[in-house]
């Protein structure tokens, strides 16, 4: 898993509140077996047209000077609904690589972890702020420095968030649950050469 230490990239907006897993990705497209190729399918529909092509021009995500955007600006409660690890998989797809909102869904929050994607939880009115701010400037980026836990704005200011040091750490070595058993690999295999040598 790549790790994330500091990142800036373009914010892009989505203000709703309690987006679900199946409005992240559709049910429809949970057959697949390989865990990336899923970027067209993120928010699908809300992204297309009824005839699943065509970009819908009322969705804020389409509009071109959101196109390149690798921070998600979003609500209450994002990535509640069922435990799919698709969502963050299509996030990350489209370029995603950090998320900030004032709460997630519990399950959503620790695959993004599993998967190098940063979700930040920041407080409602500062999300409020943001949101003003992105829809203000075109090309607005934010620098999120995960080591200082912090958030710079282009104007300088800097918005600082919480995380918990285990989770902090993960991302920056880049460990997912595998990663994290191999940090014992000495350890299990000489449990290994012990366990054989006794059999």
């Amino acid at each position: 898993m790549q790790s994330f230490t500091r990142h800036t990239g373009i914010v892009a907006p989505l203000e709703a509140l309690n987006v679900d897993t199946d409005q992240i990705i559709p049910k429809q497209f949970l057959k697949r077996i390989e865990r990336t190729g899923y970027e067209d399918m993120l928010f699908y529909d809300w992204r297309y047209l009824d005839d699943g092509k065509t970009p819908n021009p009322d969705f804020e995500m389409n509009a071109p000077r959101y196109r390149d955007a690798s921070i998600l600006l979003t609500k209450d409660n994002f990535g509640c609904g069922s435990s799919r690890e698709h969502a963050p998989w299509a996030l990350y797809d489209y370029g995603f690589r950090c998320i900030l909102a004032p709460s997630y869904a519990d399950i959503f929050y620790n695959n993004c972890f599993n998967n190098g994607m940063l979700p930040i939880c920041l407080p409602g009115e500062v999300v409020e702020q943001l949101f003003a701010e992105v829809r203000a400037q075109e090309g607005y980026q934010l620098t999120v420095d995960l080591e200082q836990l912090r958030i710079t704005k282009p104007d300088g200011g800097e918005v600082p968030f919480d995380l918990h040091p285990f989770l902090r750490e993960r991302l920056l070595n880049g460990w997912d649950q595998i990663g994290l058993t191999l940090r014992f690999e000495d350890k299990i295999a000489a449990f290994e050469t012990a366990r054989s040598a006794s059999a």
